[in-house]
């Protein structure tokens, strides 16, 4: 084999300052699409991306030569600065500086997408896994 081959995917999850409900609905996707940016610029693949008004979650295949704490530094900056600077620049917003991060194998993408995807749902009816969600 010429190159590395991996199958590196990641969990990430992070909320923002103190909880609050900071993530409206009409910046979801703006933000969400910055996110899948910021990945691809690091050469890792964003599978899902969604959340709640107080947090975030990511799956993405992780490339060998990006640290897990860059992708989460250079991802919750880029984000950041999207909404202070240009969606809303007049409003507080910040994430909180932990984050929680779980490696999964490839046969729970699926599993892990739909769990994505289906977040407002979860936390509606009370479904979550509790050790895919930050405190």
């Amino acid at each position: 084999m010429r190159a590395p081959y991996t199958q590196l995917y990641l969990h990430l999850v992070w909320a923002t300052w103190d909880r609050l409900p900071l993530i409206t609905e009409d910046m979801e996707s703006r933000l969400y699409a910055a996110i899948a940016a910021k990945c691809r610029q690091l050469k890792c693949e964003p599978l899902a991306i969604n959340g709640t008004e107080d947090h975030i979650h990511v799956l993405l295949r992780l490339h060998p030569t990006v640290s897990v704490a860059r992708l989460v530094k250079e991802v919750k900056g880029a984000s950041s600065h999207l909404v202070t600077h240009e969606i809303k620049p007049n409003e507080f917003f910040k994430w909180q500086g932990a984050y929680g991060a779980f490696t999964i194998c490839k046969s729970d993408v699926p599993t892990v997408k739909a769990y994505i995807r289906n977040q407002k749902r979860h936390h509606a009816e009370q479904s979550i896994i509790s050790e895919w969600e930050v405190k």
